[in-house]
């Protein structure tokens, strides 16, 4: 059994467990969920930041081939733009099952306040996605279309808007004071962009031409590009914590305890820190190895997942730290608590998701003419 046929049986074992979730989703409603009344958002929410980050930075990438004409990112500008749709569809199906009342959401587009940030999201995604397919397509049918080009230039800056709006998005909510900073909105495009380098990286170093003469210098520089977006991702954490704990707000103080020192400090410091991060800087920096499809490929795995870890450590250490510290003892309930660890169905689901993701990546590089034959 060759490699991409055991990715092919993982991922449809992975998408079965899913479907198992979600019709447990569909049944039961929220019931079999671990969130609750107060931690009222959960693992997909978090998946979904995790897969919209690298949607909007694999466009990022594809902007390098197909509008800055860069000699060695030739022919990946179709593969990146492919790897933006498939995450696209990801992130909004996480976050359509997190939804409680998922047949509404027609209401954004025909009742929705266009001054919510909420709705300039969905709005944007809307937008974003039919831009990245119809690039695909002229990308394919017409690659030297004036309007392609126009779509590339219309779309990074699109990019850049869906990724910050998401910091936005946490930023505004007041009541939170762990996400309100203003560091969120500048953030979110940075590490969307290492999300898309790091995409990239698993996409040409475990799946890419073996014939192709630029596939080492590619990864070379994908990997340099996620080192340092990677030293400027420590660089955003130190700034956020360190501001947070010298501020001295008890309830900020609090979520940053949670996730340094409390019930999350070991997806934040192995999981996050060691595994997705200096792991990766370890072996990247080394040219030998960053030009090495299995080593390049693999880091770029173990920088992706140290990404959706860190999506998570974001959004569930703000949500279980009580805005009245009464709260924990006034009512009693199981979904009143706050503590939150995703339950077996939540994670069904989002394997599922992961899953039906690499297979339509799969069957798009089989099926779709993504890899040019220009040098």
């Amino acid at each position: 059994m060759n490699f991409k046929r055991a990715i092919y049986t993982i991922s449809a074992l992975a998408l079965l467990f899913g479907l198992w979730g979600v019709f447990v989703r569909l049944t039961t409603g929220h019931r079999e969920a671990a969130y609750g009344s107060y931690v009222v958002w959960g693992l997909w929410v978090a998946m979904y930041l995790f897969f919209a980050g690298t949607a909007a930075g694999a466009f990022m990438i594809s902007t390098l081939d197909l509008l800055f004409h860069i000699k060695i990112f030739k022919g990946t500008g179709r593969t990146a733009l492919w790897v933006g749709l498939v995450s696209l569809a990801a992130a909004l199906l996480s976050i359509w099952l997190d939804l409680g009342h998922m047949e509404r959401i027609w209401k954004v587009y025909l009742q929705g306040d266009l001054g919510s940030v909420m709705a300039q999201m969905v709005w944007g995604y809307t937008l974003f996605g039919l831009l990245m397919l119809a690039s695909l397509y002229l990308s394919i049918r017409n690659p030297q279309s004036s309007l392609l080009r126009t779509l590339m230039i219309v779309g990074l800056p699109l990019s850049l808007f869906v990724s910050g709006a998401v910091g936005a998005l946490l930023g505004v909510e007041a009541s939170r004071l762990f996400w309100h900073v203003g560091l969120l909105p500048v953030q979110f495009p940075v590490f969307s962009l290492a999300s898309g380098a790091a995409a990239m990286l698993v996409v040409i170093g475990l799946f890419g031409q073996k014939e192709s003469p630029n596939r080492s210098e590619q990864l070379w520089v994908l990997s340099v590009l996620t080192v340092a977006l990677a030293v400027v991702k420590l660089y955003f954490l130190w700034a956020d914590f360190s501001q947070s704990m010298y501020g001295n707000v008890p309830q900020n103080v609090e979520a940053v305890r949670a996730v340094l020192y409390g019930p999350y400090w070991w997806a934040f410091w192995i999981l996050q820190i060691l595994i997705g991060t200096l792991v990766p800087i370890f072996v990247l920096v080394q040219p030998k190895l960053a030009r090495h499809n299995g080593w390049a490929g693999w880091m770029g795995v173990l920088v992706l997942f140290g990404f959706a870890v860190a999506r998570a450590n974001i959004v569930f250490p703000a949500l279980t730290v009580p805005e009245i510290q009464a709260l924990t003892t006034a009512f009693s309930g199981p979904h009143l608590t706050f503590d939150y660890f995703p339950s077996l169905m939540e994670w069904a689901v989002t394997l599922g998701i992961v899953g039906m993701a690499v297979l339509a990546f799969l069957i798009g590089e089989d099926r779709l003419p993504l890899s040019s034959k220009e040098a």
